[in-house]
């Protein structure tokens, strides 16, 4: 029985996978025109998977040569005697893999991964690299995985150009040489430049550029995911509703491979353990693993924590998306938002950035909110040590969270003044939410709607959803403008109540909460 999996490469006939056919025939157009590219992007996106898969594609036609630079360190590219060896060890391992190895070349090989000599190069690796591609049969395309383990090298920038040196050479010289050459990692090969050779030294050409743009989308379809999921269903027999799953995981993921297989994972083994399968592929069980994702150390999360704490630049860049509603214009010369897209943290959306996808923003709100200075005021503690007030029959009763957050804030800070526009108000109510639906419930904002004066915050409890507004008055107009796309927004989850919560610094106002009907919408409106 084929199982999801989300560590190393995905085997189609061992694992649940969303289907690579059209993906892989994307790829291979370049690889048929002879096209060298790099395929870069964030950690698990499945770029070994991919590989994987294009090499099975494409070996009725070419000798394909599969390597990987993970297992290089640093002492195997401190200088070219030592990656060559390496180099060569990693070929000697295609020994036994059934890859057609002119015996000349083999020997070759051997040789220079015996060879104690300081003075053997890149010349000679890539005197015998051509020699094999003149004797073989078949074009040969080579595979490079993990080229971030080389990415720090002066070694590896002078490989890049004895690449791009026979690539040239192949047209203008008629040198036969591969005939394709793709590597793959996070770390964008042509930015690379820059961040090896001393200032003096810097050069304005990157060895690799050129290499063919790779526009082709590596995110998992809605579509897709449904596949995968009927293919489940036809195993396991649950009777859930594909597609009205694979929408609930697209929309929080975005197609963000591993976090699409992780629900899934989550839901077949942990989920299924505490509820009936019927159950656990349904909104509720789908919430329960999003629950214990969103709480989980992986490595996905591990790797952009610590990345954020290595470029404090970009961590204050994405939290000013967030927590401030910033907009910023996207720019790919600027380097935080080269890095943040490399990293797999951000995406373009109509020329600006956007968090990738809800799960990261709503780890990364809980991750800035733990950082907060407020963290141990009376926000954060009045919500947890009055956690139980806030629910009643099991549902969360947002009326008295509204109320309990201006009666918080008034004994806090008293009247809400001018001032106050230098603080957040917004992060100051969700250190107040937080505790209260901790462990039980989770929330994530609406990107669209996020900016200075307005946000939407989805809180889902029990598998029911409440949707809540906050924004600062900016007069009457604008605040009925606002309860006309509540109610638009409400109908978009199919629900009759949403909840507004007010920032009005008039001194005339007239503090607390209010019940407005408008249509067949019930709207409770707290002014602070």
């Amino acid at each position: 029985m084929k199982v999801f999996n989300t560590t190393a490469v995905c085997v189609p006939s061992k694992h649940y996978m969303v289907d690579l056919t059209e993906r892989i025939a994307e790829i291979r157009k370049l690889v048929d025109v002879g096209k060298y590219f790099t395929i870069n992007r964030a950690r698990q996106y499945g770029k070994t998977t991919t590989l994987n898969a294009l090499k099975q594609n494409l070996q009725d036609e070419y000798t394909v040569l599969s390597l990987s630079f993970e297992g290089i360190g640093d002492a195997g590219f401190a200088t070219e005697a030592s990656f060559v060896r390496e180099f060569c060890r990693l070929l000697r391992r295609k020994f036994r893999s059934g890859i057609v190895i002119p015996p000349n070349v083999k020997d070759e090989i051997e040789r220079l991964f015996q060879s104690d000599s300081e003075r053997i190069n890149l010349g000679d690796l890539f005197d015998l690299l051509l020699e094999w591609c003149a004797e073989s049969e078949r074009k040969i395309v080579l595979l490079i995985d993990e080229v971030d383990s080389a990415t720090n090298n002066q070694v590896f920038l002078d490989f890049l150009a004895q690449l791009r040196d026979n690539y040239i050479n192949r047209d203008t010289e008629d040198v036969i040489t591969f005939h394709s050459v793709i590597l793959a990692g996070v770390t964008d090969i042509k930015h690379l430049k820059s961040k090896i050779r001393p200032d003096a030294e810097r050069k304005e050409n990157s060895p690799w550029n050129i290499a063919a743009d790779f526009n082709i989308d590596m995110s998992l379809s809605e579509a897709g995911i449904k596949g995968m999921l009927d293919e489940y269903e036809a195993d396991h027999h649950t009777g859930m509703d594909t597609a009205k799953i694979a929408g609930l995981i697209w929309n929080q993921t975005s197609g963000y491979p591993f976090l699409v297989s992780r629900i899934c994972q989550l839901i077949d083994e942990q989920v299924c353990q505490s509820m009936p399968p019927s159950e656990a592929w349904t909104r509720n069980g789908f919430n329960t693993a999003l629950r214990l994702l969103l709480a989980e150390s992986n490595a996905l999360f591990q790797s952009i924590t610590k990345n954020l704490n290595n470029y404090p630049r970009l961590k204050d860049s994405i939290r000013s998306i967030l927590m401030e509603g910033k907009k910023m214009t996207y720019n790919s010369d600027q380097d935080d938002i080269v890095q943040m897209e490399m990293l797999g943290l951000i995406r373009r959306d109509h020329n600006t950035v956007r968090i990738s996808n809800i799960i990261f923003e709503t780890r990364l709100y809980n991750l800035f909110l733990s950082e907060s200075e407020f963290e141990k005021n009376a926000f954060y503690e009045t919500g947890s040590l009055n956690r139980n007030q806030f629910i009643q029959n099991g549902r969360l009763d947002m009326v008295a969270v509204l109320n309990g957050f201006i009666r918080t804030y008034n004994q806090v800070y008293g009247p809400l003044s001018e001032k106050f526009k230098e603080k957040d108000g917004r992060e100051l109510f969700l250190l107040y939410l937080k505790p209260i639906i901790n462990g039980t419930g989770n929330f994530y904002i609406e990107a669209q709607t996020r900016d200075q004066l307005r946000t939407d915050v989805i809180v889902d409890y029990l598998g029911e959803q409440y949707i809540l507004e906050l924004k600062i008055w900016n007069g009457s107009g604008y605040h009925e403008s606002g309860e006309q796309q509540l109610c638009e927004y409400l109908d978009r989850f199919d629900l009759k109540t949403g909840y507004m919560l007010t920032f009005n610094f008039n001194q005339k106002k007239e503090q607390g909460i209010r019940e407005v009907k408008i249509g067949d919408k019930t709207l409770y409106e707290a002014t602070l």
